[in-house]
């Protein structure tokens, strides 16, 4: 039998593909297949305890649901505690540049609905752009950047854009665990189906982001 996936013979798409995140929540169901086994456990001449079995593992992965959800809850936090974090952060370095250059004003703007924001996810694209004027306030002065607290400023804010990516990926993880997870037949998907749980959407980029990631940096 021949490959299904040939790289030799194709087809290829020579322009390339770019993947994205699908905004669709898919609500779990169950078929008629999972009521008829539900059915057929207590009404066969078979124990009954197959039937309290059954009992026992839609209570034991309806709380392991519920756990899960909780850990999406806990790891999205996570997000918004470092996006906060560095907000901070770049609050302290545009207040520390103020002083040594006329920095644009829409920075402190920025940072200001950016500390006020409920959402912090919904701020981020807002942080970033606070970001990059700060950077480009510090090509302009480059003797800044040997200020010792400006220098600290920054270091800080490099490490937490690591740590935000580090969360995002843990959120991702669990993500991708929960829609597994509400899947597995038949306990869970019959617990999920009851519940109206749907699958969860993974993090994604902006399309501003999106299109600034292929821009010619140097």
């Amino acid at each position: 039998m021949a490959n299904e996936l040939d790289e030799l013979t194709g087809p290829v798409n020579d322009e390339g593909r770019d993947v994205r995140v699908i905004e669709k929540q898919i609500p779990i169901k169950v078929g008629w297949g999972s009521t008829f086994f539900q059915i057929i456990i207590w009404i066969l001449p078979i124990p009954i305890i197959f039937g309290l079995i059954f009992i026992g593992l839609k209570v034991r992965a309806g709380r392991y649901l519920s756990q899960l959800q909780q850990k999406l809850q806990h790891d999205a936090s996570q997000i918004d505690n470092y996006l906060e974090q560095r907000v901070q952060i770049l609050s302290n370095a545009a207040a520390l540049l103020e002083k040594g250059l006329d920095l644009d004003k829409s920075v402190f703007t920025q940072v200001a609905q950016a500390r006020s924001g409920n959402n912090l996810n919904e701020a981020a694209a807002g942080i970033e752009n606070i970001n990059n004027k700060i950077n480009l306030a510090l090509e302009r002065y480059p003797d800044l950047k040997a200020h010792q607290e400006v220098r600290d400023c920054m270091q800080q804010n490099a490490y937490l854009q690591k740590e935000i990516t580090a969360a995002r990926e843990v959120y991702n993880d669990t993500v991708n665990q929960w829609n597994k997870d509400i899947y597995r037949w038949p306990s869970y998907q019959i617990v999920a189906a009851k519940r109206g749980y749907t699958t969860r959407i993974p993090f994604s980029i902006d399309k501003e982001t999106r299109e600034k990631a292929r821009s010619v940096f140097f």
